[in-house]
């Protein structure tokens, strides 16, 4: 079946697929156990379904940007690297999970005189104790224990798990700040990964607020405006930074800034870094 979306001819990916590739049972279950051994995980999807169903959007956007707000198990994440591993593509992925245990944990570890929060009960989450073990496995080819992984990727691109992927991977904790620190302003390290984000996720990351201006691999921020003059000529002759970010409350100076830049993503951050954001969630919603 074919779609025509603004002039253009696409394929409707049909409604059932059928075939050994997609039983969540080998290729799910079964799987997982050679990424995490006996760490118990319900119900993951076949990686290989998974795979599949991302293709069929993505397969002609190398840089395309793929976004799980339940991961679970990390199942999409390793898709997304089987797919780049294939074509050279350099499509990155946003996986979102919280860390919660199963309801029968939760029972035993109450049991034991645990909460949530306390070290014991936080090391058993989905994300902690699933995600980040799955996703890391896939990558380096070696199981939580440091074995290496047994076995094959199978149909499409066929080579050793234990090979892992050229891919990398950062874990970020979405946690509560003071509004005080952000309306002050002196709370730079914790947007620190929202800029980075914003970016595009990849090199380096600028964590901390430095004297004038800070270079990273894709972006640079400008802290201070009396260096103005010296950001924009190292921006100019850093052909990788594809972003800027100007830390100021005064428009003209923004705008001064924007305008020598040509080309560039100038992304304006407000000395109030709240107002930033709350500016920029008014702008989504309108």
């Amino acid at each position: 079946m074919l779609l025509e979306e603004q002039g253009e001819r696409s394929a409707i990916p049909t409604t059932v697929w059928s075939g050994t590739q997609f039983s969540a049972g080998e290729y799910g279950s079964r799987y997982i156990k050679k990424f995490i051994g006996d760490r118990h995980f319900t119900f993951p999807k076949s990686l290989y379904a998974t795979e599949l169903s991302i293709a069929s959007v993505v397969a002609d956007k190398p840089d395309a940007l793929v976004v799980d707000f339940f991961s679970g198990s990390g199942t999409t994440a390793h898709a997304v690297m089987r797919l780049n591993h294939q074509d050279g593509g350099r499509r990155r992925s946003i996986s979102i999970t919280n860390n919660e245990v199963s309801e029968d944990e939760s029972k035993k570890l109450t049991k034991r005189g645990l909460r949530q929060g306390d070290p014991e009960w936080e090391a058993l989450g989905i994300c902690q104790y699933v995600t980040k073990p799955r996703v890391t496995a896939a990558i380096t080819g070696k199981t939580p224990e440091g074995d290496s992984i047994k076995g094959d990727y199978k149909f499409t691109d066929e080579f050793p798990m234990a090979d892992g992927f050229e891919e990398n991977a950062v874990f970020f904790d979405l946690t509560y700040e003071d509004p005080d620190a952000v309306e002050l302003g002196v709370a730079f390290e914790e947007i620190a990964p929202l800029l980075w984000l914003r970016a595009g996720s990849r090199g380096s990351i600028i964590k901390h607020e430095q004297p004038g201006f800070a270079m990273a691999d894709a972006y640079a921020v400008l802290f201070d405006f009396a260096s103005v003059g010296a950001f924009i000529d190292a921006v100019k002759q850093n052909a990788s930074i594809g972003c800027a970010y100007v830390i100021t409350d005064d428009t003209a100076r923004y705008a001064s800034v924007k305008a020598q830049l040509p080309g560039l993503d100038v992304v304006r951050l407000y000395e109030n870094y709240l107002q930033s954001f709350k500016i920029a969630a008014e702008d989504a919603v309108r």
